[in-house]
């Protein structure tokens, strides 16, 4: 740091906060400064919450989503319809879908899409526990709920592939009320939620763009 009165200790501690996505370094000073005027119980509490999430957070082993034991509430709850699988890119996909309380079956966490320019090809994310899934039986549905970019478009034909050998699994893409080109965390509730009660066969996409 440039300052002459900066310690290790302030230095090292800019450093990591500065590690955070969208978190510049003086953005850094301003939260570690922030963290150093609250009394010592508070910053404590902070760290020690970090610690706790960082090594009794899990994922779940069916959905992949995050969880604090093996299975997830979504997934251990009776009330979900257990026929129907969310296909969604992130954790963060999950939560926006579920503030619409529209969807009310499983999901399905890939954590990433297929980008052969960022060298993220099939193998590096969870399509074949997907595929696993659907193979077990008692799916009827699989909903992609991906991005309408080109990423999301290119994964979603990819697992349409992968899930041909099951005809009897419908399998429906959601509404384009999203405008191209976006996430579905920066899509807002309601176009969300329109999107999925909408939703479409994925094979119908196919004539609209003949």
């Amino acid at each position: 740091m440039e300052q002459e009165f900066a310690t290790s200790l302030l230095e090292n501690a800019v450093s990591e906060f500065a590690k955070l996505p969208g978190i510049g370094r003086k953005t850094a000073l301003r939260l570690v400064l922030y963290l150093l005027r609250q009394n010592e119980a508070s910053s404590v509490s902070f760290g020690e919450a970090i610690i706790r999430l960082r090594k009794e957070i899990k994922y779940c082993h069916c959905c992949h989503n995050i969880s604090e034991s093996e299975m997830c509430p979504i997934c251990s709850s009776p009330s979900r319809d257990t026929s129907v699988i969310c296909v969604v890119e992130n954790v963060k996909d999950v939560m926006s879908i579920e503030n619409t309380h529209q969807h009310h079956g499983l999901y399905h966490v890939l954590g990433g899409l297929i980008s052969p320019m960022d060298g993220v090809g099939p193998q590096d994310i969870e399509i074949d526990s997907l595929v696993e899934r659907v193979r077990k039986g008692g799916i009827k549905e699989v909903i992609l709920a991906l991005g309408a970019t080109m990423e999301g478009d290119t994964t979603n034909f990819y697992i349409f592939r992968k899930l041909a050998p099951y005809p009897d699994v419908k399998i429906t893409i959601l509404a384009r009320g999203m405008s191209v080109g976006n996430d579905i965390e920066y899509t807002d509730e309601l176009t969300l939620g329109r999107s999925i009660l909408n939703r479409t066969l994925f094979s119908d996409s196919f004539a609209r763009e003949k």
